[in-house]
């Protein structure tokens, strides 16, 4: 079965760093554009970057482009995003998605809190 399991997530000061795993399991990684979202306090969950099969294309939301950077290992069926400057706004829980057959697959989220 797919099984995305997050890790990483932590407190952290404005202007501080955290780098975010997600290990895929349960399907063929190298085959698969990986997402992450992030969900806020009341707020909906909102996707924030993408990248391709190959990991030669991604894309960000506008809100964290230049701070963060998604990437991913096939041989380790590991996708990354790597958080720097974080401010405050950026705290929430961050998932990594995978469509797999048209089915959308969530991990259980890492809580990333932002707060001097």
């Amino acid at each position: 079965q797919v099984q995305l399991v997050e890790s990483g997530g932590g407190l952290v000061q404005p202007g501080g760093s955290l780098r975010l795993s997600c290990a895929a399991s349960g399907f063929t990684f190298s085959s698969i554009t990986m997402n992450w979202y992030r969900q806020a306090p009341g707020k909906e969950r909102e996707w924030i970057a993408a990248i391709s099969t190959t990991g030669r294309t991604t894309d960000y939301i506008d809100s964290v482009k230049g701070r963060f950077t998604i990437s991913r290992d096939n041989a380790k069926n590991t996708v990354h995003l790597q958080m720097n400057s974080l401010k405050p706004e950026d705290t929430a829980v961050y998932y990594c998605q995978a469509v797999v057959y048209s089915n959308r697959y969530w991990g259980q989220g890492t809580q990333v809190t932002v707060s001097s």
